[in-house]
């Protein structure tokens, strides 16, 4: 086959711009490290590298998510640390202040000591993280989630009642917050004790035991128990005995009805009484009148499990004289009230505690796990478009190389001709 000069030096030509054209690709992936310059040098894996860049994104805000949601659980682990410390020192001061060498103005001391414990945990309840928001006001985390009753009586929560969430992986989000009524106005329904209490307005030397319970399971403890004192006249005139008594009825939740399940029985002092699967003793000379309840430890009201109210009214019987039989007993069983219900709440806040310690450990795992995933998934996508130096510039100097010697010999070859060589001959 024939070529003509013309079709030659086209030729020549078009393989040489071939030659530059490659030498500014490669410089340029040199020069910027990316193999990848358009879709058109490498259309499957310019696709592979858009999905990879999309996964790169969607982990590196899933980092991020879990940034935020561990220093969240932290600060909420660290204050909840503080709150269950006030707990054992007021803890402790109910202990002291069931000590019967001390005096009135001894347990008025107690009291300030107590108010002072209340204010620090309610501050502590009131705590703000590095924005501003309160980390136990729920889903209203720019509100004060808690504030004094103008009764003087309890605390008043305002915050939300929900869990803020953080999405920490495709598949789980988190709770990053619980709300404060959760914390200081609620009690763990596993780890509570019934409460014994004491009329205010018992006029009487009976005080009431704490509650002991042989079956937690036993629905009988869902009511709530009266037990009443009065007495009870025995025998046939003009021969008859009166004796203290006392009879007991129960309020069904349920139904709101309320049964006698133990009609007059004669009172000895510090025997057991028996409700449902619980069982308390009341000492002392219970007066004609004078109640005792048994009531589990939630009743569905906020008063009976908000600890600030339950500090207020320990307070204000700290500061009643204790100069009677009668004031001595109200002093006692307003303490075994308010230490059951204290230890009550101190329980629910390390339910809460281990809770939040459990959701840290794992933010924690998958932050490793994903940071394996990050790093795989930035080697492969650094494999697609990243360029390998020593290869590329050998490359470059070979086809640079190349160019060279098609132009020099094409410059040489362009000057033949048969007259060159007929001249030559």
């Amino acid at each position: 086959m024939r070529i003509s000069s013309s079709q030659y030096f086209t030729m020549n030509v078009q393989t040489m711009d071939n030659q530059q054209a490659s030498l500014a690709n490669m410089y340029a992936q040199i020069s910027s490290g990316k193999a990848l310059q358009t879709a058109a040098d490498n259309p499957l894996g310019a696709a592979q590298a858009v999905a990879l860049t999309a996964q790169a994104a969607t982990l590196a805000q899933y980092s991020t998510n879990q940034s935020s949601a561990l220093t969240s659980l932290q600060q909420e682990d660290s204050t909840l640390t503080s709150v269950t410390n006030v707990m054992q020192s007021i803890q402790a001061l109910v202990v002291n202040a069931g000590n019967g060498t001390l005096n009135d103005t001894d347990r008025s001391s107690l009291a300030t000591q107590l108010q002072g414990y209340r204010s620090t945990l309610m501050t502590l309840a009131n705590t703000t993280d590095a924005n501003g928001n309160y980390i136990f006001a729920g889903f209203q985390g720019g509100s004060q989630p808690f504030t004094d009753n103008a009764s003087g009586i309890g605390a008043t929560y305002a915050g939300g009642p929900g869990q803020r969430q953080v999405q920490i992986s495709d598949t789980r989000t988190i709770n990053v917050a619980d709300p404060g009524s959760a914390i200081f106005q609620s009690v763990s329904s596993n780890e509570s004790t019934p409460v014994s209490a004491g009329s205010s307005a018992n006029t009487g030397s009976g005080t009431i035991s704490p509650v002991s319970v042989s079956n937690s399971s036993d629905p009988a403890n869902s009511s709530t128990y009266t037990i009443t004192f009065g007495t009870t006249t025995t025998g046939t005139p003009p021969t008859t005995t009166t004796v203290s008594s006392y009879s007991v009825s129960a309020l069904d939740p349920a139904t709101g009805t309320s049964t006698t399940v133990t009609p007059p029985t004669p009172y000895t002092a510090g025997d057991n009484i028996t409700l449902g699967s619980q069982t308390v003793a009341i000492s002392g000379t219970p007066a004609s009148g004078d109640t005792f309840t048994v009531a589990p430890a939630n009743t569905g009201h906020t008063s009976d499990t908000d600890i600030f109210a339950s500090l207020d009214s320990l307070v204000s019987a700290l500061k009643q004289p204790a100069d009677s039989a009668a004031g001595q007993a109200t002093l006692q069983n307003a303490l075994t009230t308010a230490g059951t219900k204290i230890s009550n709440t101190y329980n629910n806040m390390l339910t809460t505690q281990t809770a939040v310690g459990g959701r840290e450990q794992e933010v924690t795992t998958t932050q490793n796990a994903m940071q394996t995933t990050s790093t795989q998934t930035a080697n492969n996508l650094a494999d697609l478009v990243s360029v390998n130096l020593p290869s590329a510039i050998s490359q470059y100097e070979m086809t640079q190389n190349s160019l060279q010697a098609a132009q020099q010999a094409f410059a040489q070859i362009q000057k033949m001709s048969l007259f060159n060589y007929l001249g030559s001959s």
